[in-house]
C-alpha cells in the first residue's frame, strides 16, 4: 500500500507578526536560519515518504507563495488550494478524496507545516512504526509527545499502558513495538498548570502533536459516521474531480463545509484511536518565546538574530532584519524588526501578539497584515 504525506499549511501564524503576514505566514518564514519551515517539514518527512507522494493543503491567499517556496520539492498539482480555511477536518478530507480519486486507497500521514523537531532520526523511526500500524489495521493513529513540563498551551492525550498493536500485542509485521503503541482513552483540552502537573505525574498522558496516520478510506468512513454533512459535501467534490467542473465545484462547495477541527469532530468521538508516545525533541514553535528550541542563547541568555548590541540586557528575544537593535537594561522582552513594522513586548505576553493583528484588522490597516 502506498504512503502519502499531507502537510496542512493554511494557518496564518499571527503570533509571529510582524514577520508573518496573510500571504507570508509562519510556515513560509525562515525562523531557524536554515530553511523555510514548510521546506524543513518536507525534507524531514521525505526520509520516510518520497517527495513525489507529498501533498500540501493551503489557502488561496498563500497558494502562489507556497508554489514558489516549494519549487523543485513538491509537484505543483500536489498543492491543493482551499478557497477559504475551514479547519482541519475539511483540509484532511479534501486531501483524502484527492488521493483516493487519483491513486486509490493509501496511508495518509498528516503533519502541521510549522513544527520543529530536533531528533529527526527518532522522528522517522516513530513515523515508520505508525505507518506499519496503519497499513496492518484500520485504525486512527496519532503521535503523542512525552511531556517534559506541565505545559498549559497543549492539548493532552490519555492512554492506557498496555500496548494495542497487532495480534500478539507487541509486534507489527514482525517488528517489535516494545509496547509503544497505546489505546487512546480520551483527549483533553489545554489544562491549567495544576491539572497539567497531575497529568504528568500519572504517566498516562502525552501532548497532542497534531500528527495523524491512517488510510484515506478509514478517515473518510469516520467522517461519514460522525460528520455526515461534511462527508456528503466531500463526495460532491469527489464526483467532479478530473472534470472541467472540478475547480468550480470546489469553489462553490468548500466554503459551505462546517469549520471543525479533526480533534473535536473525529478524534474525541472515535473509539478506534491509538497513540504512539514519543520523545524526539518536538516543539510547535507557537510564538516568539518558544524560539529557544531552535537557537542557542548567548552568554546573557538572549536569543539573537541580526545585528544587536546590549548593555545589561538578559533573557530577551531580538530579531533584526536590516537595522541594528541596541538595548540597555532590558529583561524578558521581545523586539522584532521587519521591513515596515517593529514589535516590542514582554516575553510573558508573546501569546498576545495575535491581538495586535486583530486590532490592525479593526482599524483596516491592511498593509500591515
Amino acid at each position: 500500500m502506498n504512503v502519502y504525506g499531507v502537510i496542512m499549511a493554511g494557518g496564518g501564524g499571527t503570533r509571529f507578526w510582524p514577520l508573518s503576514r496573510q500571504s507570508r505566514p509562519k510556515q513560509l518564514l525562515n525562523l531557524s536560519g536554515k530553511e523555510l519551515m514548510i521546506n524543513e517539514t518536507i525534507d524531514r518527512i521525505s526520509s520516510v515518504i518520497p517527495k513525489k507522494d507529498i501533498f500540501i493543503v493551503t489557502n488561496s491567499l498563500q497558494y502562489n507563495e507556497m508554489c514558489k517556496a516549494t519549487t523543485n520539492r513538491i509537484k505543483p498539482e500536489h498543492i491543493l488550494e482551499e478557497p477559504m480555511g475551514r479547519n482541519t477536518t475539511a483540509c484532511i478530507g479534501y486531501a483524502a478524496i484527492k488521493i483516493l480519486k487519483e491513486y486509490g486507497d493509501g496511508v495518509m500521514c498528516i503533519f502541521p507545516s510549522d513544527h520543529y523537531i530536533k531528533d529527526e532520526i527518532g522522528f522517522s523511526k516513530t513515523l515508520e512504526m505508525a505507518v506499519d500500524e496503519a497499513v496492518t489495521r484500520d485504525v486512527l493513529v496519532t503521535i503523542g509527545i512525552t511531556p517534559t513540563y506541565p505545559a498549559t498551551g497543549y492539548g493532552y492525550i490519555r492512554h492506557i499502558d498496555e500496548p494495542n498493536a497487532g495480534d500478539d500485542g507487541n509486534c507489527i509485521n514482525g517488528k517489535s513495538t516494545n509496547g509503544a503503541i497505546k489505546k487512546v482513552l480520551e483527549f483533553k483540552e489545554k489544562p491549567d498548570e495544576k491539572t497539567a502537573q497531575m497529568y504528568i505525574e500519572s504517566g498516562e498522558y502525552s501532548w497532542n502533536s497534531g500528527m495523524f496516520i491512517w488510510k484515506a478510506s478509514v478517515i473518510l468512513n469516520e467522517i461519514k459516521k460522525f460528520l455526515p454533512d461534511i462527508y456528503r459535501k466531500l463526495m460532491q467534490m469527489y464526483e467532479k474531480f478530473e472534470t472541467d467542473e472540478e475547480k468550480e465545484t470546489i469553489s462553490k462547495i468548500y466554503p459551505t463545509i462546517e469549520s471543525i477541527s479533526i480533534d473535536y469532530g473525529i478524534m474525541e468521538k472515535s473509539k478506534n484511536v491509538e497513540v504512539i508516545p514519543a520523545d524526539f525533541g518536538w516543539n510547535d514553535v507557537g510564538s516568539f518565546d518558544n524560539l529557544d528550541a531552535m537557537y542557542d542563547k548567548d552568554e546573557d541568555d538572549n536569543i539573537i538574530k541580526g545585528d544587536f548590541i546590549g548593555i545589561d540586557s538578559t533573557d530577551c528575544v531580538i530579531l533584526s532584519k536590516d537595522k541594528l537593535i541596541a538595548t540597555i537594561g532590558m529583561k524578558d522582552v521581545v523586539i522584532v524588526e521587519s521591513e515596515d513594522a517593529i514589535l516590542v513586548c514582554d516575553k510573558s505576553r508573546a501569546q498576545d501578539v495575535k491581538k495586535i493583528v486583530d486590532i490592525l484588522e479593526k482599524k483596516e490597516y491592511y498593509k500591515y497584515i
